[in-house]
């Protein structure tokens, strides 16, 4: 090989090996995540609607307080159905990302959309009537940060079915990209105060969550999504850079999914679990 065919190999080959690199990082990437949400969801099911058969809801307030209150009816129902049909998120969010399924099962990958999407919106429904009704122990500007999330997700949720209707798929894609990107908020808000706790402690945070990163975290848990989920429907990019953000969120999901689950989520899921049996 001469000197002129190496120079100009070199720059090809590179990119040629980051083409391989990125499908493979974007399928990693994914996989922590549907495991990280997978776990996440069991945890919501055995410890929070576990709650309600054994009779002791008031387990609801152990993290995070006053989301059960007794004779809140209203408020409490719209809170269960928050936590169950968002573990139903959790679960089926990665699989309509799955480019197999919609292009070789399409009826599966509409079948599991209107689940994916009539969950989305009673989720976000249940989060709204909580709010109007009991607030956020956080205050107004939790109450505002959430309750702008749980609009956001409804809005999605049903552009993406407007659009499918009207077979405008690729306005569908993009809404159906930002609901994905808000339904992970909820997840990504453990992970990211996991990340907080294991790099700055508490500075920030106080138990009523009043703190200056807790009014932070009111907003940042679903707005950044937002912003990636553009960046990716206007304008796909690859590259070293993708490829080395990609490694990085592989890395920070699988480090968090670690923190909590040893924690918090798992301790919670065997302590369910020894109680039923």
């Amino acid at each position: 090989m001469d000197m002129q065919t190496a120079v100009t190999a070199g720059p090809a080959a590179r990119q040629s090996g980051q083409g391989r690199a990125f499908p493979v990082a974007v399928a990693v990437l994914t996989g922590v995540t549907w495991l990280s949400g997978a776990l996440f969801a069991l945890y919501i099911l055995a410890f929070y609607l576990g709650a309600v058969p054994a009779g002791t809801p008031e387990n609801w307030n152990a993290i995070l307080p006053r989301l059960y209150q007794a004779g809140g009816t209203a408020a409490n129902w719209g809170m269960g159905v928050h936590f169950a049909l968002g573990a139903v998120l959790l679960l089926l969010g990665p699989v309509q990302l799955i480019g197999a399924i919609r292009q070789h099962r399409p009826a599966l990958h509409r079948l599991i959309g209107r689940v994916y999407v009539t969950a989305a919106l009673f989720t976000g429904l249940g989060g709204l009537a909580f709010i109007a009704l009991r607030g956020t122990v956080g205050g107004p500007v939790m109450s505002v940060g959430f309750a702008l999330y749980g609009a956001l997700m409804v809005w999605c949720a049903a552009e993406a079915v407007r659009h499918a209707r009207a077979r405008r798929f690729d306005r569908h894609r993009a809404f159906a990209i930002r609901l994905y990107a808000l339904v992970i908020g909820s997840w990504l808000y453990r992970m990211e105060y996991a990340l907080w706790f294991l790099t700055m402690g508490e500075t920030g945070h106080t138990e009523d969550f009043r703190g200056w990163f807790d009014a932070v975290m009111a907003f940042a848990f679903y707005l950044p999504n937002l912003a990636v989920a553009e960046l990716v429907i206007r304008r796909p990019w690859r590259g070293r850079a993708a490829l080395v953000l990609l490694v990085a969120a592989s890395a920070f999901v699988a480090l968090a999914t670690w923190f909590f689950t040893t924690e918090l989520w798992g301790p919670a899921i065997a302590w369910r679990l020894a109680l039923s049996g």
